[in-house]
C-alpha cells in the first residue's frame, strides 16, 4: 500500500498542493492512534494485574506524552515558519 501512496504524495508536493495542514492532520491522526493504543494496553495491563496500577499509570502517561509530542512537533513545523 505504501508503494501506491508515495508517488501520489510526491506529485502533490511538487505541484504545491501539499500544505502544512496535511502534515498536521497526519501527525494528529498518528498521535490519536498512539494514545488510544497506549490507553487500551494500560487498561488491559491493570485488568490483568491490579497491583501494578501505579507503575502502569506512570509508563502509560509517559507513552501518551511522547505520542502527543509528535503532533506538537508537526504543529511547529507546519505553521511555525509563518
Amino acid at each position: 500500500m505504501t508503494s501506491m501512496i508515495l508517488p501520489i504524495l510526491a506529485a502533490a508536493a511538487e505541484a504545491g498542493g501539499l500544505t502544512g495542514s496535511f502534515t498536521l492532520g497526519m501527525a494528529g491522526a498518528g498521535a490519536g492512534i498512539g494514545v488510544g493504543l497506549v490507553g487500551a494496553k494500560a487498561a488491559e495491563a491493570v485488568g490483568r494485574n491490579p497491583g501494578a496500577f501505579g507503575r502502569v499509570l506512570t509508563v502509560a502517561i509517559l507513552g501518551m506524552a511522547l505520542a502527543e509530542a509528535i503532533a506538537i512537533y508537526a504543529l511547529i513545523l507546519a505553521f511555525g515558519g509563518r
